[in-house]
């Protein structure tokens, strides 16, 4: 069964905002109490956030839908919905977040490092929130936003200091093993070890983590065996350690032709030409590897490599090639900038950017797109007269329908508010009357402006009197 994963797949959907509420407020001797209709609540977050304890991303592997709650819709008598739970997913340290194209969206580094991957749609406003002074009891509430939908892909890159790299059964996993409290699988065959294994060395007043990487051969940067799955953990190290075989018993392969096939696989997979090398010569316990090693030890040392001859089976030359392995990370991290706080950069928007372009397509439709006109069309429920009238009345102050005349619109062309797979087509009407509008003046509600039964009576008849009487004043008693 496989236990470690360092490559999936994600599909995440952040939670939709709720509704909100078109409610009027009911209480006898008040029909018309006013709108208590309360906000939707806003949809979940998904968070990528680094876990120190997580090392392996099977879970995704096993289950790669991965969805935030909903925010819950508003109620009467001002009660807005409740917030969506963010979904808070934990992955390991070196995590790289990439969209299906291959872009990096985030490089996830260090214990608490977060990334919002998915975020949840607002909650839309009830009618008591729409209220002003023009429009008193809006007979109508904004619809919640959908949340993200993203298809992410997670690679993970180990995070160590030194990377132990060579042929299969040159001795790496022997070597992490008496070098620190590792204990990978150990086997007299090629490719015993299928993941990358991690060890914590101390060497003096120094501590640094060491990687044991898959088997290379050649044509690894190309796909051939496990050498493409793994060369992305050999990223992140500072120190590059190539582990020689001095007791192979392939007639045609020595440590410097090994050397040489490894080099040229690091060299066509990029980006490690600048991390310091040390050579290794492992397994001079065994007496035709000790007289190899000091055959081909000149050649090395000549190129310009340091050189130690080891035996992880013996413990020999160990002590020696942990304080080297130790100095080299310190000067690694010494090198490396100081940290600095995160800026906070304010971009002011300019003052001639409407946040909405108008272009004109084909066949004579004009088409919208703005972070405003796309998110308002979303909240309009069309199903509402009266709440298509208020999108007018917002597009309108925004400057839309300038905008359209600007860029030579006529009544009765089409204009389309969104994306072309999801937009909102309709034929435009310069100032057009909407639901909105019908009920009286563009923003008033003539249901405010009427009597109470009991007055009108009494107005009634204090008009019969004044007619029985003869008489005509513009006094009323009931002002």
């Amino acid at each position: 069964m496989t236990t470690f994963v360092d490559r999936v797949e994600l599909h995440i959907a952040a939670g939709n905002g709720g509704h909100g509420c078109a409610s009027v407020h009911r209480e006898k001797f008040k029909p018309l109490g006013g709108p208590d209709g309360g906000n939707g609540g806003r949809g979940g977050d998904v968070i990528l956030t680094v876990d120190q304890s997580v090392t392996t991303l099977l879970d995704y592997h096993h289950s790669p839908h991965r969805r935030a709650t909903n925010g819950k819709p508003g109620e009467g008598g001002n009660r807005a919905g409740k917030d969506g739970q963010d979904l808070v997913l934990p992955v390991p340290d070196g995590t790289v977040v990439l969209d299906r194209a291959g872009n990096v969206l985030a490089d996830l580094v260090g214990h608490g490092t977060s990334y919002v991957a998915a975020q949840g749609g607002r909650g839309g406003l009830g009618n008591a929130a729409l209220a002003s002074a023009r429009r008193k009891a809006p007979g109508f509430a904004l619809l919640g936003e959908p949340g993200d939908l993203q298809d992410i892909v997670l690679e993970l890159k180990t995070v160590a200091d030194v990377a132990l790299v060579g042929y299969p059964s040159a001795g790496k996993s022997s070597l992490i093993s008496v070098l620190s409290a590792a204990k990978p699988k150990i086997a007299d065959y090629p490719f015993t070890t299928l993941v990358p294994n991690l060890g914590v060395v101390t060497a003096g007043s120094t501590v640094y983590t060491i990687a044991d990487v898959p088997g290379l051969i050649p044509g690894a940067s190309q796909g051939r065996g496990l050498g493409l799955e793994f060369l992305r953990h050999v990223e992140r190290c500072s120190v590059l350690v190539h582990v020689l075989d001095t007791a192979t018993l392939e007639s045609e392969r020595d440590p410097v032709s090994d050397l040489d096939v490894i080099e040229e696989e690091l060299k066509q997979y990029g980006g490690l030409g600048d991390r310091p090398r040390i050579i290794v010569l492992n397994k001079i316990d065994v007496p035709d590897g000790k007289d190899l090693a000091e055959m081909v030890r000149p050649d090395l040392e000549a190129r310009g490599y340091r050189v130690f001859e080891v035996s992880a089976v013996a413990h020999l030359g160990l002590r020696e090639l942990s304080f080297a392995l130790g100095e080299l990370v310190g000067q690694a991290r010494a090198a490396k900038p100081k940290e600095e706080a995160t800026r906070i950069v304010i971009r002011p928007k300019a003052v001639d950017d409407a946040g909405f372009t108008v272009t004109q397509e084909d066949a004579g439709l004009f088409r919208v797109r703005g972070d405003k006109p796309e998110r308002w069309v979303r909240q309009t429920d069309f199903n509402n007269d009266e709440a298509v009238g208020y999108l007018a009345d917002r597009l309108n102050r925004l400057g839309v329908e300038e905008q359209l005349m600007k860029a030579g619109a006529r009544a009765g062309d089409g204009v389309a508010i969104g994306p072309e797979d999801n937009a909102v087509v309709f034929d435009w009407e310069p100032s057009m009357m909407s639901g909105a509008e019908m009920l009286g003046r563009r923003g008033e509600d003539h249901r405010f402006e009427e009597q109470r039964p009991a007055v009108q009576r009494r107005r009634d008849r204090q008009a019969e009197r004044d007619e029985s009487l003869g008489e005509y004043s513009d006094f009323d008693p009931f002002e």
